[in-house]
């Protein structure tokens, strides 16, 4: 830097220092005015964007795949990529650590490293071109983090053009931009800018080829409850499915018959007072989770049982047995199990048996239970499984098995001894869902509401 040059930077310096602002109250004023419009910002998305509904962070969830947030993305991608170029291997420490602390390392060292006075953008194209192609890399990485590396055909042709989009481009361009400073003297803005517009579309390229060649997977949406009524509608399914073999359905059992392991065992009316009252949400959610083995109730919760129930499917259990049995709280409308059945009107097995099933029959006829091998998790189940073959429903047959047990009959052996009781075991089910069952059964079975709406139920 001659002295000329540095003769007009200081009195430009001089000039400024004169023409300039105070902190108070000039700066202050600004960031107070851009800290106001921030919050505005984030008010106006919490009102008509909101926070994607979520069920609580389990961490006894092992399934949970954690991913970084968006701005950390590129770097995410970079790890991924980083991989399928063979001539690196996969040393992760290189791409996790080293790459980016030498990234930082020159940032930091960057006004030690660049002392040119020039601010003009035609004296700046290889910083220029550099940071460009950088932001632009983070950019397409960030774009390509959710698009896997393997092909669903265990091809690696997507992470080879994702890695050429976002490490080799970039690499080369970063090598031609310091050779051409160097070498092309006065034309090397020139050349900068064109490569690097070159590089960029290049990197645009293969960026959009791989997205193109290779779509995301679609994803699975899983729902979940948002609203009171559904999480104790969830509550009171899981319920069914988990607790009412013990528990019956109205939590009121006292001595438990009927459950293999279990006869006899003398436990606590979970629907009484004397629970409710003295449990709170934090308690009854241990008690699930951690279970009372010396009561033989195992542990619900994930961290001891893989198949097990989620922090939140527990909360929604709770919210059932809360809304349902304890009298401070006040149960909100809730919809009916299946739709209520016309005069003449038929079932179906998808519309009304379903759901049922779900409610009073899963907890003990589904795989893994003692049940005599009669499964109904499945249509096919409900009118196939079962040691008694055929003979549980049969179409048109008042005394199907199914029937009579929930009709409080049960099937005697030839010796007079019970081989079926009744069902459920504990309590009996409402008389509308014992006409569903009979309709059903006696009009044939009809799998989907199209076939239950061609038969009509005969008029007494």
């Amino acid at each position: 830097m001659n002295e000329d040059v540095k003769q007009q930077i200081h009195e430009k310096y001089e000039r400024e220092l004169q023409r300039g602002e105070r902190f108070w109250p000039d700066s202050i004023f600004k960031d107070a005015i851009m800290a106001l419009a921030l919050f505005i910002v984030l008010i106006l998305l919490a009102t008509f964007v909101g926070v994607h509904d979520s069920p609580k962070a389990d961490p006894s969830d092992t399934s949970y795949i954690p991913r970084p947030e968006w701005y950390f993305l590129f770097l995410f991608k970079f790890l991924a990529l980083y991989g399928q170029i063979p001539v690196l291997g996969k040393i992760e420490w290189i791409a996790t650590a080293l790459i980016p602390g030498i990234a930082i390392g020159i940032l930091t060292l960057l006004p030690f490293i660049d002392k040119s006075p020039r601010r003009y953008y035609a004296k700046r194209a290889l910083p220029l071109g550099i940071m460009g192609i950088l932001v632009w890399g983070m950019v397409w990485l960030t774009l390509l983090a959710d698009y896997p590396t393997v092909a669903p055909d265990g091809s690696s042709t997507p992470g080879i053009l994702q890695a050429i989009a976002g490490i080799v481009i970039p690499l080369l361009a970063y090598i031609a931009f310091t050779v051409m400073a160097y070498t092309l003297k006065e034309r090397a803005p020139h050349g900068i800018l064109l490569t690097a517009l070159g590089a960029g579309a290049l990197m645009a390229g293969f960026s959009l080829l791989s997205m193109i060649l290779y779509p995301l997977p679609a994803k699975e949406t899983a729902e979940h409850p948002t609203s009171l009524v559904d999480r104790i509608t969830a509550g009171q399914d899981l319920y069914s499915i988990h607790c009412l073999e013990c528990h019956g359905e109205d939590g009121a059992v006292k001595v438990i018959e009927g459950v293999a392991g279990l006869e006899g065992t003398v436990i606590s009316p979970i629907s009484s007072r004397d629970v409710l009252y003295t449990l709170n949400d934090a308690s009854l959610g241990e008690i699930i989770a951690y279970g009372r083995p010396d009561l033989g109730m195992p542990p619900f919760g994930k961290a001891y049982n893989p198949e097990g129930l989620t922090r939140a499917e527990i909360d929604y259990i709770i919210a059932f047995m809360r809304h349902t049995w304890d009298d401070r709280y006040e149960m909100p409308k809730i919809q009916p199990l299946f739709p209520p059945l016309a005069p003449n009107e038929v079932p179906s097995y998808e519309v009304h048996i379903t759901p049922i099933v779900k409610r009073y029959c899963l907890s003990c006829h589904r795989p893994g239970k003692d049940s005599n091998d009669y499964f109904m998790d499945t249509y096919e189940n409900i009118l196939n499984s079962g040691d008694n073959g055929d003979m549980n429903v049969i179409a048109g047959d008042e005394n199907s098995f199914l029937l009579q047990v929930i009709q409080g009959k049960p099937i005697l052996n030839p010796d007079g001894s019970e081989a079926i009781g009744v069902m459920p075991p504990s309590g009996t089910l409402k008389p509308d869902v014992i006409e569903v069952f009979r309709r059903w059964v006696l009009m044939g079975m009809p799998r989907t509401a199209e076939e239950a709406a061609t038969l009509t139920w005969p008029t007494p």
